[in-house]
């Protein structure tokens, strides 16, 4: 049995809904569709599809198969690809996820001229500040902000930002600016609770402080952060990337420049586990490219 070929109509018949749809897709008859999905299920002892009236329907075990056999196809592309010399002509679908304001304000922009470069690639986005799973939600490469919580990632950094303690100039006039970090006790605190939390570290000239903020706002996303800040309701750390329209125009401001935190590292993360993809790797460097001065 043709294991590849086996995977490649299965997937073809889930993507479809029906044999007879795979069958015009692969140009043979439906009956050769049919036998092959069959001697697929003996040989895995398992039932990959639901028929009924209605349709086509795979099993639990079924969709976990068809993301594998997906994945297995397409990295069999690749293969193929880089043994003809053609790894420039990256094709199918990338699916990235990405931290919201980073995504809305450094990828999409940018998306283009990658585009541009590969006309056979389709790009599906996924704005999240969340850690998702990425075998779970079908991600090719995340980007992820700050340190890693699972050391067991496959992940790579590509670049790093400084950051910094800022407000609006009009919740300055009203409350002051702190100019060191026993200051930030009189002062309203946005706390990002996906970031270090309440928990804020500094250092100057080798003097370390660690304080602990208060406030009377969290969020759980960086919009929200922004969103607080720009309404003059606090002041927060950030990375220079959050707020980078805003400080170039003036519209908020850092402060306390003589104690320095610690950077915000980007990271590009792949599924444990997997080798990434050409495409992954192109967005990668591409990305790189873009941000990564300092990696």
């Amino acid at each position: 049995m043709d294991r590849l070929g086996a995977m490649e109509t299965f997937v073809y018949v889930v993507e479809t809904g029906s044999f007879s749809a795979a069958a015009r897709r692969l140009n043979i008859g439906q009956p050769a569709v049919s036998k092959t999905i069959a001697q697929l299920e003996a040989r895995l002892a398992v039932r990959l599809l639901l028929r009924s009236t209605r349709g086509l329907t795979p099993t639990e075990a079924g969709l976990a198969f068809f993301e594998r056999a997906k994945r297995a196809i397409e990295e069999a592309d690749e293969a193929d690809n880089a043994a003809r010399g053609c790894a420039s002509g990256l094709s199918g679908n990338l699916r990235i996820c990405a931290p919201v304001t980073f995504g809305r304000l450094y990828i999409v922009p940018h998306l283009g001229p990658f585009l541009e470069q590969h006309p056979e690639l389709n790009i599906d986005l996924m704005l999240d500040d969340r850690n998702v799973n990425l075998v779970e939600e079908g991600v090719d490469i995340a980007l992820r902000m700050g340190a890693l919580s699972d050391s067991g990632l496959t992940a790579r950094k590509i670049a790093e930002c400084r950051r910094m303690v800022l407000g609006t100039p009009a919740y300055f006039e009203r409350h002051g600016a702190p100019t060191c970090p026993a200051d930030l006790g009189k002062h309203q605190a946005i706390v990002y609770t996906l970031g270090d939390s309440a928990s804020w570290q500094f250092n100057n000239a080798g003097e370390e402080r660690s304080v602990t903020v208060s406030g009377r706002i969290r969020v759980n996303a960086a919009e929200g952060l922004r969103e607080a800040v720009l309404a003059h309701q606090g002041l927060t750390m950030a990375s220079q990337w959050m707020f980078a329209p805003e400080l170039a125009d003036g519209s908020v401001r850092e402060v306390m420049k003589d104690w320095t935190v610690p950077n915000q590292d980007l990271w590009a993360v792949f599924p444990t586990g997997r080798m990434a993809s050409a495409k992954a790797r192109a967005f990668v460097e591409y990305v790189h490219g873009l941000l990564g001065r300092k990696a």
